[in-house]
């Protein structure tokens, strides 16, 4: 993910303002929408939760606490009422939010939706993002170590530019409430938030407005920096538009959300980028830059003309919830039909399918990239700030910084696209401006529903598998990867050498699975061309 802190495109009018603030407003009443999710367990059977959501606070109104004065209009802090940090956090109040005619933000049952731009006002809102609640007060933590996480998607109206995003990221449970005495909103209202790119547009961090050197963006006219960001461990589960998609975990070398200042920070501006807390390039799975350019898209092997499912298992390396995180795997349903991950056909890279450390400096080392994501520890570092609880984070926006091109097109737009690593999609370099995007593409929207987690091979279930990567039937892949499933998976394996080798090789893993007490018995079927073995569905 590239945020570089200021990404939100919301434009502002008397009462709506992209602010966050610390005490609680009473001009409108919070009522969080309902989202229910599912919690499974080993048997495949699943229990429904009554969850709901809550909006940012960066989207919300902040005015004085005896009256509707804003304490930030446009781009500015209104430097009567805010005199210093302190004061401002005390005095400002932060309040409830009309989800649907604001905001553009609907539930039903299962189901969130967020719509692109929504005209409920005098000035339209654009874009949204939203935290999952266990209670009113409280943000629901999720440990996902050998957990898998699932949920379906509908992305087919988001265009080039537009980036529908469902995300982890290491926040505290009650938003900082308990810890700073000027944060009386907390998570009811969506205080808190960080991530690996150490946003500086955060109107309030630790209990302080970040007024402290703040400078008004010079290309959005609803948005500014001031001196500190805010980082954290970020998992980004999902990246997408309906042209690119990628998964990436990001890590830092603190704990928790964390209040950067100076080179902590990371900043890119300053030419900083790799020396901050946190790994901001991250460890991508971007199929269309990692070679195979015909996996995803309309009409593609993961068709985004339509809904899909994403699943994406958290393996450790003992295969216990309490073990070390040593890999990501990716899986996709579409139509019943089970897809595997695309492997990757990268000229001096193995033919990976998951996210492992030796992936990561593959990938690294064949991009010419730096290395971050290692030189913070890697997936270990991700799977202890998932031990320590990570909070999940639903959002669509635009890029007000580099138009997403880091996502769906050649990036950095400078470097030769046949460079390996350059090309992330089909999209034009001059694409996603996002003065164009909204006007444009004003009534597009992403939906996220069906939300289940559990143990893997529990969130879901398929009576047919496909082999995810053209690639895979005709090359060799240097790597074996099983995933054992209660009532279904994918196993996709192969070796260095000829495709014979690599039927028998499957074979024998198949075998050996079957013989393990861990690993459900099932009958397999290989596949002479894509070599996918499908465990027996009864």
């Amino acid at each position: 993910m590239f945020r570089a802190g200021v990404f939100v495109s919301l434009f502002l009018f008397t009462y709506i303002a992209v602010v966050s603030g610390q005490q609680v407003g009473t001009e409108t009443t919070e009522t969080h929408p309902t989202l229910s999710i599912q919690e499974c367990d080993s048997s495949g059977s699943c229990t429904t939760l009554s969850r709901s959501v809550t909006l940012d606070a960066n989207w919300r109104w902040v005015h004085e606490v005896n009256g509707t004065t804003n304490c930030y209009t446009g781009n500015e802090w209104d430097t009567e009422i805010c005199t210093d940090p302190d004061t401002c956090a005390k005095d400002c109040a932060l309040d409830g939010a009309d989800y649907e005619s604001t905001y553009g933000i609907t539930t039903s049952d299962d189901a969130l939706t967020l719509k692109f731009v929504t005209d409920g006002s005098s000035t339209p809102n654009v874009g949204s993002r939203v935290y999952l609640l266990e209670d009113d007060d409280t943000y629901q933590k999720f440990d996902l170590r050998n957990q898998e996480f699932t949920f379906t998607v509908n992305v087919s109206s988001l265009p080039c530019g537009l980036n529908g995003a469902l995300y982890f990221v290491e926040m505290d449970a009650d938003g900082g409430k308990s810890e700073y005495a000027n944060n009386a909103a907390g998570a009811a209202y969506g205080t808190g938030y960080c991530d690996s790119q150490c946003p500086h547009d955060i109107k309030f961090i630790d209990g302080e407005a970040n007024i402290l050197n703040w400078t008004a963006s010079t290309n959005n006219a609803n948005t500014g920096t001031g001196y500190y960001g805010t980082c954290c461990n970020e998992m980004d589960v999902w990246e997408s538009n309906s042209v690119s998609a990628a998964v990436t975990p990001h890590v830092c070398n603190v704990t928790g959300q964390y209040r950067c200042s100076g080179e902590a920070c990371g900043d890119i501006d300053l030419g900083e980028r790799y020396d901050g807390v946190c790994d901001k390039d991250g460890c991508d799975f971007n199929s269309y830059r990692m070679g195979d350019k015909t996996f995803y898209g309309s009409g593609m092997t993961v068709d985004t003309s339509s809904v899909f499912t994403v699943v994406t298992q958290y393996i450790t390396s003992d295969n216990t919830t309490n073990g070390t995180l040593s890999e990501i795997r990716r899986l996709y349903i579409q139509d019943d039909v089970v897809i595997a991950n695309s492997v990757s056909a990268i000229s001096g890279m193995a033919n990976y399918s998951s996210i492992t450390d030796d992936y990561c400096v593959a990938q690294k080392t064949a991009f010419n990239n730096t290395d971050s994501f290692e030189e913070r520890g890697g997936l270990s570092v991700m799977g202890d700030a998932f031990a320590n609880g990570m909070v999940l984070v639903m959002s669509l926006w635009d890029d007000y910084s580099v138009d997403m091109l880091w996502l769906d097109s050649d990036y950095p737009t400078t470097a030769d696209p046949s460079t390996p690593g350059v090309a992330r999609g089909t999209c034009s370099t001059s694409s996603g401006v996002p003065a164009t995007v909204e006007s444009e593409y004003p009534d597009v929207s992403v939906t996220y529903s069906n939300i289940k987690y559990g143990p893997i091979g529990s969130t879901y279930s398929s009576s047919t598998s496909s082999s995810g990567s053209s690639a895979a039937a005709s090359s060799a892949v240097a790597e074996t990867s099983a995933v054992a499933a209660t009532s279904a998976a994918v196993v996709t394996t192969s070796t260095a050498a000829a495709a014979s080798d690599a039927v028998t090789t499957t074979a024998a893993l198949v075998a050996s699975a079957a013989s393990d007490s861990a690993v459900p018995s099932y009958t397999a079927t290989i596949d002479q061309s894509s070599y996918i073995c499908v465990p027996k569905v009864d």
